[in-house]
């Protein structure tokens, strides 16, 4: 009798503790961002152009260098800052400098930024400028996208195919 009681003991413990995860995997419920808004994520690497360009070393600085060292083209490493703008419906939503990372500068930028908008039909301006100029942008798309409450839209860059929104 006492082992019939014990086996019921563990199937009224078991039976609790199925309940309680039963009841907390769905209980409070949470949400990542508030109902009728969309997440934009803005994510991308890239590596602007030379800070100086490369020049081509004459004789005389050849020969003063070790023959290990006797490169043609002297190009220094360090790269430019990106400059980096959103607009959303024609205001400004973001802009930003991005350095370029490594010990030397000569990485490429990064950036990672989540900005939570109203659902709805929006109009993106995107820009960024990654050469030396010093007015005006390199690249430049304006989109439309459409956000469902609850989406997360992502925009991404590549150098050859420009800005991507997915």
């Amino acid at each position: 009798m006492t082992r019939v009681l014990r086996y019921a003991g563990q199937a009224a413990v078991l039976a609790a503790f199925v309940a309680a995860v039963g009841f907390f995997s769905g209980n409070p419920s949470f949400r990542h961002f508030p109902e009728g808004e969309a997440l934009l994520k803005v994510s991308f690497t890239h590596g602007g152009d030379r800070k100086v360009e490369c020049r081509k070393r004459t004789r005389e600085e050849l020969a003063e260098l070790a023959a290990n060292m006797r490169s043609a083209m002297d190009c220094p490493r360090e790269r430019v800052e990106l400059r980096f703008e959103i607009d959303l419906d024609g205001v400004p939503l973001y802009q930003a400098l991005l350095p370029p990372t490594g010990l030397a500068g000569d990485g490429p930028s990064r950036i990672y930024e989540r900005f939570a908008l109203p659902a709805g039909r929006h109009v993106l301006d995107l820009r960024l400028r990654d050469s030396r100029r010093s007015e005006g942008f390199d690249h430049v798309a304006r989109k439309a996208v459409e956000f469902a409450a609850g989406q997360s839209v992502a925009v991404d860059f590549r150098g050859g195919d420009g800005f991507i929104i997915r």
